[in-house]
């Protein structure tokens, strides 16, 4: 069904850029908007919003959408769907652009209307995916309670001599177990050295005493995404790891202590960094803060210094800074957060100090 609460905040969008219609194809936007769910691959899925009057999804025969939830016009893999659209849209008008749109369809539509202006629209939809509402705030809170639960099991479950392949998959076969559709993106497990590489894949490594133990994860529910990183150590930690680690946890707690709407998403950054950078480690944390997730763990919006937009209610987004030691550990913790209308509420319970584990 029509989801025409989502539907009028786009139209406002669109207005206030001075848009009367918009093509929007990104799968996942259609469905935020319309609730059908088709992964179109090669071939075309479009629907277009203008500001007054019915939209029109833009279904190929194959796509199984028994019951469009608003006019559509079907086409075939041997029909010309973009002289279909072409036909709809008012040429006479500013056309709104999503970023996703091959330009195999795009550059014919142009052919086929050489006067019409297309304008790249995509912040329209993008911004207010980006303020979830209830109910997305709901599956946002489930699926980040999965996440937990599936972590701690993960906690209990390493130990010294298994790889980060093998823990890789503990937690894979976790989510599964718990109903989701499985994980969000490739779930890092790093041991030692490894952890240095913010973005490492688990291989064969093998978990031995004296290493930092970093676990990147999160799972698919319900259409929605989680992400969180603990650090903890296979053994005691040093002094260097110990002190490393309770910097890096300062600093996102720092962090979510400023998050309430009004705050620039740059100030956000710049308090987690700043703690970072007086103790010395400033060339180690060599990343944004955080990043906007929802039906894709990373979503148009980011945490960074570059960001001067500000908080706004139901905004989701990650808290996680690092300090990465090339040749000797890494150290993250990530939290995701909800804005909401006073401050923030943060979606990952699980406890962030260092703690031993594996032996």
């Amino acid at each position: 069904m029509l989801k025409t609460e989502r539907m009028d905040r786009v139209r406002a969008a669109l207005r206030a850029q001075g848009l009367t219609q918009m093509i929007v194809c990104d799968p996942k936007s259609v469905w935020y908007l319309t609730g059908v769910a088709v992964e179109p691959y090669e071939r075309l899925l479009a629907l277009y919003l203008p500001t007054e009057g019915e939209p029109v999804l833009f279904l190929n025969r194959l796509f199984n959408v028994p019951e469009p939830p608003c006019k559509a016009v079907w086409h075939t893999d041997t029909d010309r769907p973009v002289a279909q659209i072409a036909a709809v849209v008012d040429a006479g008008r500013p056309l709104g652009i999503d970023k996703e749109w091959p330009a195999k369809f795009l550059i014919p539509l142009m052919e086929a209307h050489p006067g019409m202006q297309v304008v790249l629209s995509s912040d329209c939809v993008d911004d207010c995916r980006a303020c979830k509402d209830a109910e997305e705030q709901a599956l946002m809170r489930e699926v980040s309670r999965i996440n937990d639960a599936v972590n701690e099991a993960a906690k209990h479950y390493v130990k010294a001599g298994m790889t980060e392949r093998e823990v890789a998959e503990f937690i894979d076969a976790q989510f599964r177990a718990h109903g989701c559709e499985g994980p969000s993106f490739t779930t890092i497990v790093s041991f030692g050295a490894n952890a240095a590489d913010p973005h490492h894949e688990p291989d064969d490594t093998v978990l031995k005493e004296g290493d930092c133990v970093l676990f990147d994860m999160g799972c698919v529910k319900g259409r929605y995404c989680s992400d969180m990183t603990r650090t903890w150590f296979c053994g005691q930690p040093t002094e260097k790891q110990a002190a490393v680690h309770d910097l890096v946890r300062r600093a996102n707690e720092a962090a979510e202590a400023l998050i309430k709407p009004g705050v620039r998403l740059c100030e956000l950054d710049a308090a987690a960094r700043d703690l970072i950078t007086e103790a010395g480690y400033g060339a180690y944390f060599n990343h944004r803060l955080g990043h906007f997730i929802g039906q894709t763990d990373h979503e148009k919006g980011d945490v960074s210094s570059a960001n001067t937009a500000v908080a706004r209610p139901g905004m989701i987004f990650s808290i996680e800074p690092g300090v990465y030691l090339p040749g000797e550990f890494g150290v993250r913790v990530e939290d995701l957060v909800l804005v909401t209308e006073t401050g923030c509420e943060v979606l990952n319970r699980n406890d962030k100090h260092w703690d031993v584990v594996g032996l």
